[in-house]
């Protein structure tokens, strides 16, 4: 099977993770693989946008690229939070006795993202089987933009420390991340609402 310019280009977001988990315990560099890791993340995040332009641009739509795009996010992002949470100490530890707020605050809007995923990801598989295709919609976009920027600016926080600007970054992070779990939900429930017609057919 010979692959596409924009299905190339979403392996490499793939290939592109090991790599950003790597980056992320490479204790050597201290707190500065937080930032080298947002770089890796942000590079990541911006052949999503990439692929999908050149793959409509060029009418290089395929269903390979339709399956591997979603997948490259998802477990991206997901891989992400993930490892946030991983690092308590690094990313919550520095706001004192609010830290433990914080992180189950943060754990919570993590398990609401991941669960909307795979709400959408099932109904996704039923709306197939019945020979439908949903377009993302723009509440959608939006909610995977503020994700993928509340994780840069999470790890770029944590690169900084205890200091006042690595905490202002952080609290700046938790802010696009609340947002983005809000858009999470609302597009969530969005989608399911304006394709409901997708379960009647499957009854």
């Amino acid at each position: 099977m010979k692959l596409n310019l924009p299905n190339k280009i979403t392996l490499i977001r793939i290939f592109m993770i090991p790599i950003f988990v790597a980056v992320f315990f490479i204790q050597p560099l201290g707190l500065w693989r937080f930032l080298i890791a947002a770089i890796v993340f942000l590079l990541a995040a911006a052949t999503d946008a990439l692929d999908g332009y050149i793959a409509r641009s060029r009418g290089l739509v395929t269903n390979l690229g339709k399956f591997l795009d979603p997948i490259a996010d998802k477990v991206l992002v997901s891989t992400a939070m993930i490892l946030l949470l991983a690092a308590k100490d690094e990313f919550f530890g520095v706001f004192g006795i609010y830290c433990d707020v914080l992180y189950i605050a943060t754990t919570v809007c993590v398990c609401v993202i991941m669960a909307r995923e795979l709400i959408i990801s099932a109904f996704r598989q039923i709306a197939a089987t019945a020979g439908v295709v949903m377009a993302a919609d723009k509440l959608g976009k939006f909610k995977t933009i503020f994700q993928d920027v509340s994780i840069v600016v999470f790890l770029a926080g944590g690169a900084f420390g205890d200091t006042e600007f690595g905490k202002i970054l952080l609290i700046v992070a938790f802010c696009l991340f609340a947002i983005a779990t809000v858009l999470t939900v609302v597009s969530g429930v969005a989608y399911v609402v304006n394709n409901r017609a997708v379960l009647k057919d499957a009854n």
